[in-house]
């Protein structure tokens, strides 16, 4: 009879997963060795946040759960970073966690943790193992809770014991979750109130879309007549070049846009959950009743209602119901010059403001912009860096776009891996700023060990730009904990035996992206920009 660890195996290759990322231990042994010729390609990243962050990234490119196995205790804390970017990023995920033998518990046994107690603030649902013929029906249970409602990660435990006994266990057949549509009477009542509106602005975000619901959307806008807004780091779910796409509410938004949001008197929010940094700090829309009336469609019914009072709340599959809304949609009032200047602004919006120094970002964003393919994929995790790539680039495909909402650094250079080898056909380009790329910096050598052929832009300005940009703001002159001190970037890469190079000024990029975009290796370019060029907008002479 097969061990639990095969069991385990099994369960997931019955699930469809094609993937793990781990980093290996002793609690798990059992499952590293179902693993062996299983048909499953496993990747073994170089710290757990790192294993944590790719699944999540799989998650999100593939609307499949993205699976990582981790070791007990400070293998367990490592990953929950990870878990937190799914969590908020309502992502699918599973995370399995290697467990101390079911008759050592509570003795506070060797690297044991509670992990009930410890990931329910940041998971859908956490579970402990205690049997090994139970193994199939807890993968098949992780399946449906990650991917129901409003997705998210899952966490099971896995004794050592239980993973090494053995059973004769049937397979549990493959998931088939909701098909998340709407009732025809809630379709019905969103054009009618969509068909009364003087003002309306349809908002597109959070999880569950894909690339035909990017063109429902499109085409559903179009006959509707209405402008179209994104959430943050959501700007893939329309083509940016499309003339109803107005921009994207983010972390420091184009003004336009937040007056258009303010003066809407009717907002169909399509998936996102309307956070903090969607709503600019809950100023955009003001809680708990928005001056604007509210659509808002999500697919866990208890998120319409919990900050923002919704006239009209349905639960159902954003992805779905655009579909639905755009095989039912009839012509509505011409708003056609109202859209035409919500357009105008955004393209005023995407002119770049120079900023100081000799290199700089919106010159190489806008290189990028006019030469990557459309299928060209964007990461990013978070810093003010971002505001160049979120701000000038123009999105064109469905999940081009990937970079954490939660807002952790340290995410880019593991979601890029992740693309690069669920993707190997495509051009996959990481941006990270010099702090941010060092939280997660020794998984370039997993790239390097796996083939990701990815490119890494590493925007180095010498410090932790968002937080100086907050001081400089609140304690003028007074800098403090915000400098770094940084390595030699092109080098690290070349140690790896990859192509490093560095960038100085402007003349220099297109070549040199082009030389990274054709090497048949990871590629890494220092950006060394001014350090006073603290944002797109922001000048500082505060160093």
């Amino acid at each position: 009879m097969p061990h639990g660890g095969q069991i385990l195996v099994d369960a997931l290759k019955a699930q469809g997963a094609t993937r793990v990322f781990c980093v290996p231990g002793e609690s798990y042994l059992a499952a590293l060795d179902g693993l062996f010729e299983s048909g499953i390609g496993t990747v073994v990243a170089k710290q757990e946040g790192g294993a944590a962050m790719m699944a999540e990234a799989h998650g999100k490119l593939t609307g499949t759960p993205g699976i990582a196995m981790v070791t007990r205790g400070p293998g367990a804390t490592n990953a929950s970073s990870g878990v937190h970017v799914a969590f908020q990023d309502s992502t699918p995920m599973i995370l399995f966690v290697g467990q101390v033998a079911s008759d050592q518990r509570d003795r506070e046994a060797f690297q044991e943790v509670d992990y009930r107690a410890m990931f329910a603030p940041l998971a859908k649902w956490v579970a402990e193992i205690d049997r090994v013929d139970r193994i199939p029906e807890y993968v098949s249970q992780a399946y449906h809770v990650a991917l129901s409602g409003r997705p998210g990660p899952v966490v099971l435990a896995l004794p050592e014991d239980v993973l090494s006994a053995s059973a004769d266990v049937p397979v549990v057949p493959a998931v088939n979750p909701p098909s998340g549509r709407a009732a025809d009477s809630d379709i019905q009542a969103i054009l009618d109130m969509l068909d009364k509106a003087e003002r309306p602005l349809v908002l597109a975000g959070g999880p569950l879309w894909s690339e035909d619901a990017r063109k429902a959307l499109q085409s559903f806008a179009e006959t509707a007549q209405l402008p179209v807004a994104t959430t943050l780091r959501c700007q893939d779910y329309v083509d940016n070049r499309h003339p109803n796409y107005i921009g994207d509410l983010g972390i420091a938004p184009n003004p336009a846009l937040a007056d258009q949001v303010r003066n809407a008197d009717l907002i169909l929010c399509l998936g996102a959950r309307l956070g903090e940094m969607t709503t600019s700090g809950y100023t955009l829309l003001t809680p708990p009743k928005p001056a604007q009336k509210l659509i808002h469609v999500h697919p866990d019914p208890s998120e319409p209602g919990r900050v923002y009072y919704p006239t009209l709340a349905v639960a159902a599959q954003a992805g779905q119901v655009v579909q639905q809304l755009a095989e039912t949609a009839k012509p509505g009032p011409d708003c056609s010059a109202a859209i035409r200047t919500a357009r105008a602004a955004y393209d005023a919006w995407q002119e770049p403001e120079e900023t100081p120094g000799a290199l700089h970002m919106e010159q190489v964003m806008a290189h990028l912009r006019d030469t990557l393919p459309e299928d060209a994929i964007l990461t990013n995790g978070a810093g003010n860096y971002c505001g160049w790539p979120h701000r000038y680039y123009r999105f064109r495909r469905f999940r081009t776009q990937l970079g954490p909402t939660s807002g952790s650094m340290g995410y880019g250079l593991p979601a890029a891996i992740a693309a690069g080898l669920e993707h190997p056909d495509r051009k996959v380009i990481c941006f990270a700023g010099d702090g941010c790329f060092q939280m997660t910096s020794q998984e370039f050598g997993t790239a390097c060990e796996y083939g990701a052929n990815i490119v890494v832009l590493v925007v180095n300005n010498g410090m932790y730009g968002t937080i100086r940009m907050h001081q400089q703001s609140k304690y003028p002159g007074r800098v403090s904990a915000t400098r770094l001190k940084n390595p030699d970037f092109a080098a690290l890469a070349r140690s790896y035996g990859a192509l490093g190079l560095t960038v100085t000024e402007d003349a220099q990029f297109p070549d040199t992206m082009a030389q990274a975009l054709a090497a048949n290796t990871p590629a890494l370019i220092e950006l060394q920009i001014d350090p006073r060029a603290l944002s797109t907008k922001l000048v500082t002479q505060d160093l």
